[in-house]
């Protein structure tokens, strides 16, 4: 009905549905807080090394993310601001567990980059700017932690331009160096600035003055001087918002600030609703678009286990694509072609949850007990959709897992089985091995640690793992894997990844695997896609 297709698009006009990215320890889920915080979602701002009477991040609800003050896994955030509903999106910055954020890319609109004021630009940083650019994702960058000493202001515009060949423009300037903060000057009012007052431990908005021209250059003058100079300067270069090239991915609006004092959150949360793109139509398979306005279409980027531990449930994290989700609405999985009934949706903020009865494209609803769904599923209600695929990344460390209590093996069989169809690690397997002894395939080693962490903490059957001496995967067929297993020359093993019956060939070096290519030089031996590219 156009009655539908018209509510759906006003509804998605209101969307914006964005992650936040970065290195490791750049300050990915304080951020998140303050933004929840000065959205009122939240009352206090938490902390990721919980302080005495500070309570942790909402986003780090597993107890490994509580205990080492890091991201583990990628959380939703709901929350509405100014008329608009945001979704946010906080993702592990650890490079071991870059499938999990890659996923999450497949499921936003745009992404906030975080950048450390000391460090700049670092190695996890430019291979999500480049997966941003890969997929079209409009960037706005947070040069965070300018309360403390840093590099300079103009040094951190100029790498961005030069590593990214991305114009950044900025938006809120430092009247101050890092480390020495007077205050932000909104490029969009400059005939003020903005001065704040940090409240105990930032786990409140810190209170924000608006100062004169004047005032600022009485009060501090060669902090307010350098900045009006560098803004001019700028602005000579060319370096001004232009909101086609920002959603072009040719610029990058800059915010400076301080997320743990919630300085410049509040111009940062501002510009999300005014400068980020809503939901727009969204490329299928074999080409073409579905619009917003088209029926239901939804695509499952995360799925999750024992988020309650009470409980001990699965939800499966859907972004709706397009039309209007009910809950209860029978849908059709398009890997399966089979109806699917969504009777139990939430809404999520953290581990928090909530029923919810309708959403619209952008919103991220959370399936529970959704047993059938993985993935990269595409869910739809009439003209047959299908997604493009999520890439699965070339693992690089391997380990052979084994119950530790032999007769806690149904649960051992139950956990690594969850944890597979989550993607927390790849699970190969082969008949020379068995059930009970899988092999676990993972980007980084700290995937391993979440592996035994989840497995004697949520299934009961803590588990054994035995590193092997591969380093190296390629794609093969039934051929090339009998192959390399009578090989007596090379060192290497075939076998099959449970999540989408690809048989992979191991190696411990490349070597090996040229040995391999001049033994059997009809065989076939792929790339797969590195985490690193």
């Amino acid at each position: 009905m156009s009655s539908d297709r018209e509510w759906a698009a006003s509804e998605a006009a209101r969307r914006r549905t964005f992650a936040v990215i970065s290195h490791p320890d750049a300050g990915k889920s304080t951020l998140t807080e303050a933004l929840a915080l000065h959205a009122h979602a939240i009352t206090e701002a938490g902390a990721v090394h919980g302080k005495a009477g500070r309570r942790g991040v909402a986003s780090d609800w597993m107890e490994m993310e509580k205990a080492r003050g890091i991201s583990v896994t990628s959380a939703v955030l709901q929350f509405a601001h100014r008329g608009c509903v945001l979704n946010l999106l906080d993702t592990p910055g650890h490079a071991d567990f870059s499938e999990d954020t890659y996923r999450v890319l497949a499921a936003v609109d745009c992404a906030v980059m975080l950048i450390d004021a000391a460090k700049g630009l670092e190695e996890q940083t430019r291979k999500l700017f480049d997966v941003c650019r890969h997929r079209g994702i409009p960037v706005i960058t947070f040069v965070n932690k300018w309360d403390r000493p840093g590099r300079e202001a103009l040094e951190l515009m100029d790498e961005i331009e030069r590593e990214f060949r991305l114009k950044p423009t900025p938006i809120a300037w430092p009247v101050g160096d890092a480390g020495y903060l007077r205050g932000l000057v909104d490029i969009r009012r400059p005939g003020q600035m903005l001065r704040y007052v940090r409240t105990p431990g930032g786990v409140r908005e810190a209170a924000e003055e608006s100062v004169s021209a004047d005032r600022a250059a009485s009060e501090d003058g060669a902090d307010w001087g350098k900045a009006v100079e560098e803004l001019d300067l700028l602005r000579v270069d060319g370096a001004v918002h232009d909101q086609e090239a920002f959603l072009a991915c040719r610029t990058t609006p800059v915010f400076f600030g301080a997320a743990i004092s919630n300085i410049g959150v509040r111009l940062l949360l501002d510009a999300i609703v005014d400068l980020a793109p809503p939901p727009g139509p969204r490329e299928v398979e074999g080409g073409g678009l579905r619009p917003v306005g088209a029926p239901f279409s939804g695509l499952v980027f995360k799925v999750q286990a024992n988020m309650d531990p009470a409980h001990r449930d699965r939800i499966a994290f859907m972004r709706v694509c397009s039309g209007i989700f009910e809950r209860g609405m029978t849908v059709t999985r398009a890997a399966s072609r089979k109806p699917f009934a969504t009777k139990y949706a939430h809404s999520v903020f953290g581990q928090d949850r909530s029923m919810v009865d309708i959403a619209y494209p952008g919103d991220v609803v959370g399936l529970v007990n959704a047993a059938a769904l993985r993935v990269g599923d595409t869910l739809y209600v009439g003209q047959s959709t299908v997604f493009p695929p999520m890439p699965t990344f070339a693992p690089e460390h391997f380990a052979v897992a084994r119950p530790v209590d032999l007769s806690r093996s149904k649960q051992f069989r139950r956990g690594i089985a969850q944890l597979d169809e989550e993607g927390v690690v790849q699970v190969l397997v082969s008949d020379l091995r068995g059930d009970q002894a899988p092999v676990l395939a993972a980007v980084g080693p700290m995937q391993f640690d979440v592996v035994s962490a989840r497995m004697a903490g949520e299934f009961s059957s803590p588990v054994k793992l035995e590193t092997l001496p591969y380093r190296l995967a390629r794609a093969t067929d039934t051929a090339g894997a009998e192959a390399l297993n009578r090989s007596r020359i090379v060192q290497g093993e075939a076998l099959t990844r449970i999540r989408d019956k690809a048989q992979l060939a191991l190696f411990p070096d490349r070597w090996q695997a040229g040995s391999f290519e001049r033994e059997f030089p009809a065989a076939r031996l792929d790339h797969l896609i590195a985490a690193h590219e």
